[in-house]
């Protein structure tokens, strides 16, 4: 389970990768390292983009969906189970998906008490996405991002689960797509393409 990543990267940076960006404002900081309920950037469909304009809205919001109240209190980072009744209307619902901007992620290896942290990037992309689902909360709005089977890489460390990399050319499919076109792109990233950061 990923509960660590980063996205130091600048809005010019972050344009040049994703597209135009509306609404900008102010830099961003370097967010060193973002974990579970800190507030972190994510890029979404603006309102005035339904007409079908390719703009992107750069916001910040907590990480962390507050669960179902029978699951307990602990806000879910991680996505895995998409078909659960929870996710679903998210999921089908193209305007509560988004791009999570990141640089590089962390899994923790080793046994409890001498846990490590191992960073993972792409090799020939600085900046990438996780593949971001955000909804309404009492608290406000908030986002956690898709897992999936880890690659070969990421599995030797951490066998459980890695984050959903989404490839440049699958953004708009999954800001844009149905609910099956997005589900699909929920695979492990190639294991050539990256690297230990």
């Amino acid at each position: 389970m990923c509960t660590l990543y980063r996205m130091r990267k600048s809005v010019a940076e972050v344009a040049a990768t994703f597209g135009p960006i509306v609404g900008a404002g102010t830099n961003l900081p370097a967010f060193d390292e973002i974990y579970p309920g800190y507030e972190a950037p994510l890029l979404g469909r603006p309102k005035e983009a339904e007409a079908g304009g390719p703009a992107l809205s750069l916001i910040r919001m907590p990480w962390g969906v507050p669960p179902p109240p029978n699951l307990g209190k602990r806000p879910v980072v991680n996505i895995r189970n998409l078909a659960s009744p929870f996710w679903r209307p998210m999921l089908t619902n193209a305007r509560a998906r988004c791009l999570v901007p990141a640089d590089s992620f962390c899994e923790w290896t080793g046994e409890p008490g001498a846990k490590r942290k191992v960073w993972f990037a792409l090799k020939d992309r600085p900046l990438f996405a996780f593949a971001g689902l955000w909804r309404q909360t009492s608290e406000g709005p908030r986002f956690a991002f898709l897992t999936c089977a880890p690659n070969a890489l990421v599995g030797a460390y951490h066998p459980k689960a890695m984050p959903v990399i989404l490839r440049a050319e699958d953004h708009d499919a999954w800001l844009d797509g149905d609910a099956a076109t997005a589900e699909a792109l929920a695979v492990p990233y190639d294991a050539g393409a990256m690297e230990l950061a």
